[in-house]
């Protein structure tokens, strides 16, 4: 936190009813705060005191802030609510394009725009703050230019995105498709054209004293590929994987796209089979089951662990008939890299192909420096980014394409191999 100036707060009870306010806003923004928090943060404040606005900004994240992903909300939402209107109107030049009197461009950082949202949104609610009124601070904002151009939208990432832009990217995510390419069998069928079939043909020759009168063709049976995804639910994972666990409900219960059959599994402290749940047609009650499925959401990550457990207990039964594996991780891991790595090398040789998505490779200076990452680029067949819906489409083009690398051989100079 950077030094502030003292604060210059109202008086009670008006302190209570900011608190209250900022506390609903933290809760539209998605941090799990309920009456007994509140009561906690208030009871502090009334305890620590707040002459120095630092002592303010700890004393309510000591109340309102228990997992590491909701420390940048819960810091841009202190600067947005405590009176920092410069940072406001950035803040709103994020959300809308046109913005007079800010001439400053700026890109709207991880979690900004949720958090400003959530404030923004309550801004007309009755025990709201009066303090802008004092200052004179006025801004007018020019709606006009404001456009949700769907190209726009499909390059954003989605941590950074509000939640009228999320509910507009799972209503595309909801039309696509992952389609596959069959695989021709060594069995062939009855065809009207393709390779002479010459038993077929000499037993129809039989029926006529030895002479050949219509030659039979047959054709290489095809079969499609099961699809297994493993998606990592963990904390540093947690708004990624919500959004692609959407992708994967249509992928699921579309029709005529080649997958013979979906396999989904989630994965954070333990390993948790949900493809029963993403069979469900409502998405929302498909992924309301699967959370009370997962009781992992959010927490620590295992990867070698849980990937331990699908090579041994789902492996032989899910990976059948050239199955494609996607793997859904940042692959921040803290178990032993050595085992990590066997258990990728066994997974990679029981599947047609093992794709790996990763949402870090969203950023330009992104290396395989971590110690997880390192021990699994070697055992996949692809690696590629997954934090946007265009890398999701990026993923449905090349699916097929047995020669895709993605990112992988240029990640794997990086270290060395």
């Amino acid at each position: 936190m950077p030094e502030y100036a003292p604060l210059d707060l109202p008086d009670n009870p008006k302190l209570v009813g900011n608190i209250t306010h900022f506390a609903r806003a933290l809760r539209r923004a998605g941090l799990p705060i309920g009456p007994g928090r509140l009561v906690d943060a208030i009871q502090a404040v009334a305890a620590a005191g707040f002459t120095e606005r630092r002592d303010f900004y700890w004393t309510l994240h000591a109340c309102f802030v228990s997992r590491p992903e909701h420390r940048a909300v819960f810091a841009q939402l202190f600067r947005l609510y405590w009176r920092d209107p410069r940072y406001l109107e950035h803040m709103m030049a994020a959300m809308l394009p046109a913005v007079r009197g800010v001439q400053e461009d700026r890109g709207a950082q991880a979690a900004e725009k949720r958090a400003a949202e959530a404030l923004l949104d309550g801004a007309g609610m009755p025990d709201a703050p009066e303090q802008e009124e004092e200052q004179g601070t006025e801004i007018e904002i020019d709606a006009s230019l404001t456009t949700s151009g769907e190209e726009k939208l499909k390059s954003l990432d989605f941590e950074q995105m509000s939640t009228a832009e999320m509910a507009q990217a799972k209503a595309i995510l909801a039309r696509m498709t992952l389609p596959i390419d069959p695989t021709a069998m060594r069995r062939t069928q009855a065809a009207a054209t393709g390779r002479i079939d010459a038993a077929r043909t000499l037993r129809g020759a039989m029926r006529f004293g030895g002479e050949i009168r219509d030659l039979k063709w047959r054709t290489p049976k095809l079969r499609y590929p099961n699809l297994v995804v493993l998606c990592d639910i963990s904390g540093s994972m947690s708004q990624y994987s919500r959004v692609v666990l959407h992708f994967l409900h249509a992928v699921s219960n579309a029709k005529g796209v080649g997958w013979a059959r979906v396999h989904a599994f989630t994965f954070g402290t333990r390993l948790t089979n949900i493809t029963r749940h993403l069979e469900t047609r409502d998405v929302d009650a498909a992924l309301r089951a699967a959370g009370a499925e997962a009781q992992d959401w959010e927490g620590g990550t295992r990867i070698g662990t849980c990937i331990e457990t699908f090579n041994h207990d789902w492996s032989r039964r899910v990976l059948g008939q050239d199955a494609v594996v996607l793997l859904i991780t940042d692959g921040l891991d803290r178990d032993d890299p050595d085992a990590l790595a066997r258990q990728m090398q066994r997974l990679h040789l029981s599947a047609r192909r093992l794709i790996w998505i990763n949402p870090l490779l969203r950023w330009d200076e992104f290396a395989p420096k971590a110690r997880g990452i390192a021990a699994m680029l070697p055992h996949v067949d692809s690696f590629r980014a997954g934090h946007s819906i265009s890398s999701l489409e990026d993923l449905a083009a090349v699916i097929s394409k047995r020669d895709d690398v993605g990112e992988r051989d240029r990640l794997m100079r990086l270290i060395g191999r």
